[in-house]
């Protein structure tokens, strides 16, 4: 909106109909929001400003509020105000990178790269990579944005061999800089599940600690069998999520 107004929805309330007044007030956004016609990340207007200037009880209009909210189509923050939430991303339930599914789908994501060191691998990552314990291993961990909003917090696992620098992976996806390596990624184990967000979770992800997070654990294996990548990454729910087709 200019000059960083919040979007003001055009809103006639029937007090003679039978429609409560919550619902009458969350039907058009609810309209306006999937129709796009207010687009993802747009700022609306507050709860006090809405029941003052449709003239309904503040309950009334955060009850509508709340309606989209549990909908998922707007995110409310402390400080932030209320927002259309951001652009979803619906993903397939294959083997891929999240940077690759992105730019397939004609968005251009961003990378943090919030830390990358040598370190010997723990019991855990060492068991999904089949190498001894305490071997030295390069770790990961970056911040996938998605137009300057958060999207994941990324924490990989490789051998130091083929392991992509700090500034390779700020510029390109890591499966991408591992085919550049000649490693093609053939095959891949992983779980799918959710969880809620630590303080500095959320703090990463501008969601309230608590809040809901999709978790992804993934091994993926090259064409010679051998495990070259071990992955924990997690995802805003509130913007992604994984789709799959069930056959009968």
């Amino acid at each position: 909106m200019p000059n960083g107004q919040p979007y003001v929805a055009d809103i006639t309330i029937d007090r003679e109909s039978a429609t409560p007044l919550h619902a009458q007030i969350a039907q058009p956004l609810t309209e306006l929001i999937e129709s796009g016609t207010i687009p993802p990340g747009t700022r609306l207007e507050d709860e006090v400003s809405m029941a003052n200037r449709l003239k309904v009880s503040r309950p009334t209009a955060r009850r509508a509020m709340e309606t989209l909210t549990n909908r998922g189509l707007i995110v409310r923050r402390r400080g932030a105000g209320t927002q259309v939430t951001p652009m979803r991303v619906h993903r397939p339930m294959s083997l891929s990178s999240l940077n690759d599914d992105l730019e397939k789908s004609g968005v251009d994501p961003s990378t943090s790269v919030l830390d990358w060191k040598l370190e010997p691998a723990t019991p855990g990552v060492a068991a999904a990579l089949g190498i001894p314990v305490d071997t030295e291993v390069a770790y990961l961990k970056r911040l996938r944005m998605l137009r300057d909003e958060p999207l994941a917090i990324m924490q990989n696992w490789l051998p130091t061999s083929i392991a992509p620098q700090r500034d390779e992976l700020e510029q390109h996806g890591l499966y991408a800089c591992l085919r550049q390596r000649d490693v093609r990624i053939s095959a891949g184990y992983q779980q799918i599940g959710a969880r809620l967000a630590t303080p500095e979770e959320g703090r990463l992800l501008n969601e309230p600690a608590g809040a809901a997070l999709l978790t992804m654990q993934r091994t993926a294996y090259d064409e010679q069998h051998k495990a070259v990548e071990f992955g924990m990454h997690v995802y805003r729910a509130s913007m992604y999520s994984y789709d799959e087709t069930v056959l009968a």
